[in-house]
């Protein structure tokens, strides 16, 4: 496989076999394209190396102003953002990349603290691993991730006519309604944007509506890969959720906490 290696200047953020003209290299349709945005030279070699190795195609950056102008005009599967970068850090690039797209993103940084990492899943990361990390584990949440959001938009493009095999059925739940081949919900017929990783916890407690799932079941159920996911994250996808549909209706309570046990589901 070719290496792809882009440039920290924005206009020379594009693969070396093809400086000559200003598009993107072709990208065999079944191959998925990564976006690593970072400012460490040798964290964005090393992991593009370990991803070119494992079949994905990739695309570097060295700041978010030049990551947020690249991915709006040639959007990747999925993206690896850094949080400390300059001219534009990593909370600002997924912020307002969030106003126009669901890409799915993942948070590797440096930065440890259980704050930066409530922010950043707030604003709309799928996940989040701290540096020093282990390519093996982000590459299997790259893998994890596609393959939820695969799953989750499956049938969404099909061909009109065109036989669609084992769709799973929409889900209705009082006021919430849910399109898992669509991955799409709504909140008393008020559309609520959701990642995958929302999206397939909120279906893991609609699914048995007032039953406790524990964080353990939520984490099955959103991570369904043998990945490690302490009891914060999970926490966090909750907050980031119950505020999702409070935009919406602000009185939203559905979500119920029983603490010590986990979470649950009812609406009356």
């Amino acid at each position: 496989m070719t290496t792809k290696s882009e440039g920290g200047d924005p206009d020379h953020n594009a693969d070396r076999s093809t400086q000559a003209s200003p598009s993107l290299p072709e990208v065999p349709r079944a191959t998925k394209v990564i976006a690593l945005v970072d400012d460490d030279r040798n964290i964005l070699t090393t992991v593009s190396i370990a991803l070119q190795a494992e079949g994905f195609a990739t695309r570097v950056y060295y700041d978010g102003a030049a990551a947020l102008k690249a991915i709006g005009e040639n959007p990747p599967d999925l993206a690896v953002f850094d949080i400390k970068m300059p001219r534009m850090d990593g909370l600002e690039l997924l912020g307002k990349l969030r106003e126009k797209s669901d890409l799915p993103v993942i948070f590797l940084t440096s930065k440890a603290d259980e704050a930066d990492e409530a922010l950043g899943l707030s604003l709309g990361a799928d996940d989040y691993i701290t540096k020093p990390f282990s390519q093996r584990l982000l590459i299997a949440r790259i893998r994890a991730i596609l393959r939820r959001s695969e799953v989750a938009l499956r049938g969404a493009s099909e061909p009109e006519g065109e036989p669609v095999e084992a769709l799973p059925e929409p889900i209705r739940r009082g006021r919430l309604s849910m399109d898992p081949a669509r991955h799409q919900v709504e909140w008393s017929g008020q559309p609520v944007s959701l990642t995958v990783t929302e999206f397939l916890i909120l279906e893991a407690l609609a699914m048995r509506p007032g039953v406790v799932r524990t964080r353990g079941q939520l984490m099955d159920a959103a991570y369904q890969d043998d990945v490690f996911v302490d009891d914060r994250t999970i926490d966090s996808h909750i907050k980031r959720l119950r505020r999702k549909f409070r935009v919406v209706d602000p009185q939203f309570g559905a979500i119920e906490t029983l603490y010590g046990a986990g979470y649950s589901f009812g609406d009356p």
